[in-house]
C-alpha cells in the first residue's frame, strides 16, 4: 500500500475511506447485512489509520478510526451506557500476537503478569444491567457510548436470568456475547428456505437480526444462547483480577464459556491459540478468534485505552479456513442496476461453519487474474469467515479442454447488447424492462433498508412475478391476503398436489 505524498491527496483519499468505512458499518451493526468481509473491512481501517498517523490535523473524532460500532436504529429505544463498551483491536496472525504480548511485557517491566485467554464467540454483543438482583435492561453496543434497548427480545433468551441469586446486589452491569449454535443455524436456514425466505449468511447476523425483532416471540423461537465475560464496574463487587471476574460471573447463575485458562506467560497464550484453531470445527458454536486480556485489573488500569480499545487486551483473529471444490458453472447474475455480475457454482463445501456452493468472481478482469475456468479445482473460503470468496485454481489439475472464460456480449435476461464504460470494470444491460433488472428491483424494495417485508424473501417474489402478480413496485401495495395464500411455490407434494405459500 502505498500512501499519499501531498495534502491534497491525503485528505480525498482519507475522505473516501471515511465514507466506505461509515457505509461498511452501517450495513454491519445498523441492518446485520455485511457487504464485505472482516478481512476487507480490516484493511481499509489500518490504510485510513495510516493515513491519520501520517497526517495527524487530518484526524477528528467523527473518523471511523476513532469511533466504535455504529449508532442505533430508529427501531429501539436508545440507552446510554454508564461504562463505555469498547471493542478490540485485532491482531490478525501470530506476528502481530507476539508485537502485541511484546508491547505488554514491555510496559509491565519485570512485573509478574498473568493471560487469560477466552474463545472469541461470533456473536453479537450484550450488555445486561441489574438492580437488586433483577433484569432491568439489556442493551447492544452500539456506538458504545449509546446502544438499543432490546430488553424485551433478551428476557426471552432461555439462559439470561431475570432474577439472580443475591437481591443485595444493588445496580450490577455485565457484558458478554449472545450467539446462536450451529444447530440452531441449520436449522433456522432450513425453515428460512422452506417458506423462500432469504438464508441468513452466518450464526453472527442470524443471532444480530434475531434479537432485534420486533415481536420477541421470534426472538424467543430461534433458541439463542450467551456467554458471558466482563462486568462494567467489577471493583464495586470487590473483584481485582479477570479470572475472579468469570468465577463471579458464573457463580451468580450467567452462562460462562468453559474454555478459558490462566496464562503465566506468554508461550501459554501461543499455545492456547494454537489448539482454538485445531478445535473450532467441533465446537457446538462458531469461534473467530481468541481474546487475549491481561488478568490483573490493576494492571489495566496502567495500560488504559485508545480511542478505540483497550491495550491491555487483543483479539487474535483465526486465518481463514480453505477448502477446494470443483467448479461447474460461471453463471451471470443481472442485478437492479443492470450491472452484471459473475458467479462461480461449485460444488457444495462445508466452510467455516456452513455449506457454501457459490462465490461471486466479481467481474471479467478478475476472473482473468485469478484465472480461475469451468472444470477447474478451486481453493474456496469464507473471507472473514463470512463471504464465500474464490481465490484460485489448482494449476496443477486443470482438464486438458479448460477453456477461458469470457463475459457475454448479450443480456442473459433480455437478449440486449451489454456495454462497458471507459473506466469501468463492469459490463451492464442497458434496458430498463429488463426482467431480472426488474425482479432485483422488487427484491430490493421489499427488503431490509426498504420496506422490510417480513418473509417477503427472493423465491416468493420471483413466483409472483411468474404469475402476474407483481409487475412494479406499486404492486406491493395492492397484494390481498389471498394471492399471497394460494401462491404456487413451483413444488409438488407427494400426492402431485402443488406446494402453496399458505399450506392448503
Amino acid at each position: 500500500m502505498t500512501l499519499p505524498v501531498d495534502r491534497e491527496s491525503a485528505v480525498a483519499r482519507v475522505e473516501a475511506l471515511r465514507a466506505e468505512l461509515e457505509h461498511h458499518n452501517r450495513m454491519y451493526y445498523a441492518l446485520d447485512a455485511p457487504e464485505i468481509s472482516d478481512a476487507a473491512y480490516d484493511a481499509l481501517s489500518r490504510e485510513l489509520r495510516e493515513l491519520e498517523a501520517s497526517w495527524p490535523d487530518l484526524v477528528d473524532d467523527d473518523s471511523p478510526t476513532q469511533k466504535v460500532g455504529q449508532t442505533s436504529s430508529a427501531q429501539f429505544a436508545s440507552v446510554a451506557h454508564a461504562v463505555r463498551m469498547y471493542s478490540l483491536d485485532n491482531a490478525m496472525d501470530q506476528d502481530e500476537l507476539d508485537a502485541w504480548l511484546a508491547r505488554v511485557r514491555d510496559a509491565v517491566g519485570d512485573r509478574s503478569c498473568e493471560f487469560v485467554c477466552e474463545l472469541k464467540i461470533d456473536g453479537s454483543s450484550l450488555a445486561l444491567t441489574y438492580e437488586n438482583g433483577a433484569l432491568l435492561r439489556a442493551a447492544t453496543r452500539g456506538d458504545g457510548r449509546t446502544g438499543e434497548n432490546i430488553t424485551a427480545n433478551a428476557s426471552v433468551v432461555r439462559d439470561v436470568p431475570t432474577q439472580l441469586h443475591n437481591p443485595e446486589l444493588g445496580s450490577v452491569e455485565v457484558r458478554g456475547e449472545i450467539y446462536m449454535p450451529k444447530a440452531s443455524f441449520a436449522r433456522l436456514n432450513a425453515e428460512q428456505e422452506a417458506v423462500g425466505a432469504q438464508p441468513f449468511a452466518n450464526p453472527r447476523n442470524a443471532a444480530a437480526g434475531s434479537v432485534r425483532q420486533k415481536d420477541p416471540k421470534i426472538t424467543a423461537s430461534r433458541d439463542l444462547a450467551t456467554f458471558m465475560y466482563a462486568i462494567a464496574e467489577p471493583r464495586a463487587l470487590g473483584l481485582g483480577r479477570q479470572s475472579d471476574v468469570l468465577a463471579w460471573l458464573r457463580s451468580a447463575g450467567f452462562h460462562v464459556n468453559p474454555d478459558v485458562i490462566t496464562c503465566s506467560d506468554e508461550s501459554g497464550v501461543r499455545e492456547f491459540c494454537a489448539r482454538a484453531i485445531e478445535r473450532r470445527e467441533s465446537l457446538p458454536y462458531e469461534i473467530d478468534g481468541v481474546v487475549v486480556k491481561l488478568d490483573s485489573l490493576a494492571l489495566q488500569d496502567e495500560l488504559g485505552y485508545t480511542s478505540k480499545a483497550p491495550r491491555w487486551a487483543i483479539a487474535f483473529k483465526f486465518p481463514p479456513e480453505e477448502k477446494t471444490t470443483v467448479l461447474r458453472e460461471i453463471r451471470i447474475q443481472v442485478g437492479r442496476t443492470g450491472a452484471l455480475t459473475p458467479l462461480a457454482e461449485f460444488d457444495p463445501v462445508t466452510v467455516a461453519g456452513s455449506t457454501i456452493a457459490r462465490a461471486t468472481l466479481h467481474n471479467e478482469d478478475e476472473i482473468h487474474r485469478k484465472d480461475v475456468r469451468v472444470g477447474d479445482t478451486i481453493i474456496v473460503r469464507k473471507a472473514g469467515d463470512v463471504i464465500p470468496e474464490v481465490l484460485g485454481a489448482i494449476l496443477s489439475l486443470r482438464p486438458a479442454d479448460a477453456q477461458l472464460w469470457r463475459m457475454p456480449i448479450e443480456c442473459p435476461s433480455c437478449g440486449e447488447p451489454v456495454w462497458r464504460e471507459d473506466g469501468e470494470v463492469a459490463m451492464r444491460c442497458v434496458n430498463a424492462a429488463c426482467p431480472a433488472q426488474r425482479l432485483e428491483r422488487l427484491v430490493h424494495w421489499a427488503g431490509r433498508g426498504s420496506l422490510d417485508i417480513d418473509g417477503m424473501g427472493y423465491e416468493i417474489i420471483a413466483r409472483l412475478v411468474d404469475q402476474g402478480e407483481l409487475h412494479d413496485v406499486s404492486d406491493f401495495y395492492s397484494l390481498g391476503e389471498a394471492a399471497l395464500a394460494t401462491l404456487d411455490m413451483g413444488r409438488m407434494k407427494q400426492d402431485g398436489a402443488p406446494v402453496v405459500l399458505g399450506g392448503v
